[in-house]
């Protein structure tokens, strides 16, 4: 008897899980002479030199050192004057007042950001060649007007200061873990007949990534269109420095959004954190799950690894398609830039209209909008009876955490399910840090106890919610690319919460005694690195 193709990939990774477990420590010497070591030791050797050169020219002329002290005050002054939230400015007035030999040249080496500016410039170009192709439906935007005024006060700024507008009648597919997914994902890159674009964040060799490149050499072959973009620190992490000439060999058309570069510059700061998947304007993906083995829970790395993904169809997916093909221009050469026509016309209404608005949005670090952040903390104002949040991290701004705490005041329920085994240790250590004050207005928090959450999500009220890859963090609120898909009125609400429901049954709730009994010292790094958090 013939097997389905989820038994044979259901089977395929425990196969894989249990080859990944045995062999899963690295050596010290592996480690050391790693390509990260290696990219490491020479920025550090780079910020030594520096570092000295600056001690250096302290001591050669009092003058020089004056002018630093002089430029400290003027920069703190600057400071406290900016724009900046709160957090971002304390943690650069530290090194400024502290060891301003060091701080002063470095705040304005990172804030020159010249190769930023560069980048900011293409993004700005491509957003306005692309903005006559997202047009703002302005009829459905006043029925969402009269339906809830708020809530198309929030698609209003996203398409004004983002150039994202609102659809309707566009299908969705939830999924609560990798092992859902991937069956899925192997189906619909198979069934591609034009084009499958694709765009991750980490890419790691093993049971699925293998499989998924398989599918890809036989969709060349069939004569499909095949575009991968990945970020570069995967070339750290996970695949060989020049990955992208192999899979150019193979057909595949592949690019690396900012490879890693032994070299001390900001320019790196800000990584391609997005995962998109769209597969011939027909159905498109985002969410938390990467390509590689413990999304999927073939190999272990934190315990079980509980991650989602969220499709989409219909009108829907022009968006995600052109933040993909933004992005994929951004990472290549202007004389390489593709044109958006020939695939938006592969993009049609569902026949059969779904309930609710669907809105696709993108987060770009190199403008003044925190697009995630807002909303995020527009859910947070706006639900009546509660919000229930997934997410890996809680490195908390203040305008996230007011949002938090005066939900939780005005009696929203508002909960949020953390992983008990992190992926980081000090970012865990820094999340905790926030505990007493959320506990104290009300919030409730729990650990997820099988492992680790990945998840990114928001629901509120079984009508709003939020599924993509926007942590709550410095990095994915501030400084990455990232994505998301909004959705207001819509059923998937419903599965969303479910899923938490189920994914809270298997959570203990963090409680005061819990807190108050942690060790002095996990405490006490925590207090210190969140001073810094908005550097790390």
């Amino acid at each position: 008897m013939e097997r389905s193709r989820d038994e044979v990939i259901r089977d395929a990774i425990k196969a894989q899980r249990g080859k990944d477990i045995s062999k899963g420590r690295k050596s010290i010497f592996y480690v050391l002479f790693s390509r990260m070591f290696l990219i490491l030791a020479l920025v550090l050797l780079q910020l030594f030199f520096l570092f000295a050169w600056f001690y250096w020219m302290s001591q050669l002329s009092a003058y020089i050192y004056g002018g630093i002290l002089i430029l400290e005050l003027i920069l703190a002054i600057a400071l406290a004057n900016s724009d900046a939230n709160p957090e971002m400015r304390i943690a650069w007035m530290i090194p400024i007042m502290i060891v301003p030999i060091f701080g002063v040249p470095f705040y304005l080496f990172v804030k020159s950001q010249v190769g930023n500016r560069l980048m900011g410039r293409k993004l700005k170009a491509e957003q306005v060649s692309s903005k006559p192709l997202l047009p703002q439906n302005n009829e459905l935007q006043e029925h969402l007007r009269d339906e809830n005024a708020q809530t198309a006060g929030l698609t209003d700024y996203l398409y004004t200061y983002g150039n994202f507008p609102v659809y309707e009648g566009c299908s969705y597919k939830y999924y609560a873990c990798g092992e859902e997914f991937f069956p899925d994902l192997c189906e619909v890159l198979e069934g591609a007949k034009h084009f499958i674009f694709m765009e991750y964040f980490i890419v790691e060799r093993g049971l699925m990534w293998d499989t998924v490149l398989e599918i890809l050499k036989k969709k060349v072959a069939e004569g499909v269109e095949v575009r991968f973009l990945y970020d570069g620190t995967c070339s750290l992490f996970h695949l060989p420095m020049h990955y992208y000439k192999k899979m150019r060999e193979l057909g595949i058309d592949c690019r690396v959004f900012k490879q890693v570069q032994p070299v001390f510059t900001t320019v790196q700061n800000n990584r391609d954190h997005r995962k998109i998947l769209v597969v011939d304007g027909e159905i498109a993906f985002t969410g938390g799950i990467n390509l590689s083995d413990e999304y999927i829970n073939a190999k272990e790395r934190f315990g079980y690894w509980k991650d989602t993904k969220i499709a989409v169809r219909g009108e829907s997916v022009r968006t995600m398609l052109i933040l993909f093909l933004q992005m994929w221009n951004m990472a290549g050469k202007e004389s390489e830039r593709s044109s958006y026509l020939p695939y938006l016309k592969f993009i049609k209404p569902e026949e059969e209209k779904t309930p609710g608005y669907v809105l696709p949005f993108g987060e770009n670090p190199l403008d003044k909008e925190q697009m995630g952040e807002r909303v995020y903390s527009h859910i947070l104002y706006t639900a009546k009876r509660y919000v229930h949040i997934m997410t890996p991290y809680l490195l908390l701004d203040s305008d996230i955490r007011q949002a938090l705490t005066f939900a939780a005041k005005r009696g929203v329920d508002v909960h949020i399910i953390l992983p008990h085994i992190p992926d980081k240790w000090y970012t865990m250590a820094i999340g905790r840090t926030y505990f007493k004050e959320l506990l104290d207005a009300g919030v409730k928090l729990s650990e997820y106890m099988p492992g680790f959450v990945h998840a990114k999500q928001f629901v509120a009220d079984d009508e709003q919610t939020v599924v993509g890859t926007i942590n709550l963090d410095y990095r994915s609120l501030y400084l990455h690319y990232e994505d998301a898909i909004y959705f207001y009125q819509s059923p998937v609400a419903e599965m969303i919460e479910n899923d938490f429901q189920e994914t809270l049954s298997l959570c203990e709730p963090i409680t005061y005694d819990a807190y108050e009994n942690e060790s002095v010292w996990w405490k006490l790094f925590g207090f210190l690195f969140r001073f810094v958090a908005p550097l790390l």
